[in-house]
C-alpha cells in the first residue's frame, strides 16, 4: 500500500507499475464498498410463481424515454427467470426494510409474511418508497452480470427514508 500524500488517498493497485491484472476481486468489492447505494428488490413473474432478489446496481439510464437498468449476475436464478420475461419491478426499499433486503439476498433471517401487491397485476414490494414497472428493451452481457435495461411504464413514490448499504453494512441518512 502507498499512501498518496496530496490527496491522502490510499493506492491499493495501479501504482508504482503493479499490473492491473494483479487487482484482486477482494480489493475490488472494498473499494466499490465506498460507494453508498440504495436498496431495490428486482420483481419478476414466472407464470403464477413471483421471484424476488436484492440488487443494489440500479440506476437511470435515460429521462427521454424513460430508461432504468438492473445488473443481476448470470449465476443468480433470477437472471434465468429475467431471460424468459420481457418485465421487471423495481422496488426501492425503505429504512424499515432491511429483513427484505436480507430475505431476498438469501439470507433468511426472519420470515416474511407475504411481501408483495400488486399494481397492474405486477408484483412489488409491499410498502417500499417507491415502486417500478418496466418493459425489457434490451440485456447487455457484460463479465459476469447482464444488464437489463427497462423503459418505465409505471411509477409510484411514498414519503419515507431510503435503505442504504455503505461498506458492507446497512446504513441510514446521516449516520
Amino acid at each position: 500500500m502507498v499512501l498518496d500524500k496530496p490527496s491522502g488517498l490510499l493506492t491499493l493497485w495501479g501504482g508504482s507499475g503493479l499490473n492491473l491484472d494483479m487487482m484482486n476481486q477482494r480489493e475490488f468489492r472494498n473499494a466499490l464498498g465506498h460507494f453508498a447505494t440504495g436498496i431495490t428488490v428486482v420483481t419478476m413473474r414466472e407464470g403464477d410463481t413471483v421471484h424476488g432478489i436484492t440488487v443494489n446496481a440500479f440506476m437511470s439510464v435515460s429521462l427521454d424515454p424513460p430508461l432504468v437498468a438492473v445488473s443481476i449476475d448470470r449465476q443468480a436464478t433470477a437472471h434465468q427467470t429475467l431471460n424468459k420475461t420481457n418485465r421487471y419491478g423495481v422496488s426501492m426499499l425503505g429504512s424499515d426494510q432491511e429483513h427484505l433486503s436480507n430475505h431476498f439476498a438469501n439470507r433468511f433471517a426472519a420470515e416474511v409474511v407475504e411481501p408483495f401487491i400488486e399494481i397492474d397485476g405486477f408484483p412489488l414490494v409491499n410498502g417500499a418508497l417507491a415502486h417500478l414497472i418496466c418493459d425489457i428493451e434490451v440485456a447487455h452481457e457484460v463479465g459476469d452480470h447482464t444488464i437489463f435495461i427497462g423503459q418505465v411504464k409505471h411509477i409510484a413514490v411514498n414519503d419515507k427514508k431510503p435503505l442504504l448499504y455503505y461498506q458492507g453494512k446497512y446504513v441510514g441518512l446521516g449516520d
